[in-house]
């Protein structure tokens, strides 16, 4: 009788239902890749009949939503309405700076960071310490714990520019913590004068 009234630990199924949902309101969209970086026993397969049996009941849908990952995506249809949204530029531009292990990344998940591959231990990663600039979006650079910094601009002006100073603006506190950007000295860098008049603008902002 006892042991008829004591709560069992959750089904399998239900272990990976709640595990699909938690996945989809973190990040949206979930693909092989989401699944790996977030370290589930088992893979993508652990969640992957859940997510199917979900799309077939209407409550997700399933597409290629994000080029350049796995062709197999499952997404919440309030994350497709905000991938649309993103199609066009926006009018000004969106610089956000996040931890880069934060689920608002979607570097290191869902998409490939930008660039070539680099040393071991030399490229970007959602470690703990570091951080990312998105803008519009789109990864612009991001800094880690050990004074490197990685930073993508674009090849044309007035984008390249604006970018600089977008990154500087955000990273003006920081300054005095950057040894090297691109595996270079930080100096040599056309990205550190930038960072020089924003970290100078700062300490005349304190007094």
């Amino acid at each position: 009788l006892v042991a008829d009234r004591v709560t069992g630990a959750a089904k399998p199924t239900e272990r990976a239902a709640a595990l699909a949902l938690q996945l989809l309101h973190r990040y949206g969209v979930i693909t092989r890749d989401v699944a790996a970086a977030e370290g589930i026993p088992g893979g993508f397969s652990a969640v992957y009949d859940v997510l199917r049996a979900m799309e077939e009941a209407g409550r997700i849908r399933r597409g290629y939503f994000a080029s350049g990952v796995a062709a197999t995506q499952f997404a919440m249809p309030a994350a497709l309405d905000t991938l649309r949204s993103l199609k066009s530029e926006p009018a000004e531009m969106e610089v956000v700076r996040l931890a880069a292990a934060d689920p608002a990344n979607p570097y290191g998940t869902l998409l490939k960071w930008p660039g070539g591959r680099a040393e071991p231990g030399r490229g970007p990663s959602r470690s703990v310490g570091a951080h990312v600039i998105l803008i519009n979006g789109s990864a612009a650079a991001w800094i880690g714990r050990g004074r490197q910094l990685l930073v993508w601009l674009p090849e044309d002006e007035p984008q390249r520019s604006a970018f600089a100073e977008a990154i500087a603006s955000r990273l003006a506190a920081d300054v005095a913590l950057v040894d090297e950007i691109n595996g270079a000295p930080a100096e040599e860098h056309a990205l550190y004068a930038y960072l020089a008049r924003a970290g100078s603008a700062m300490r005349r902002f304190r007094g």
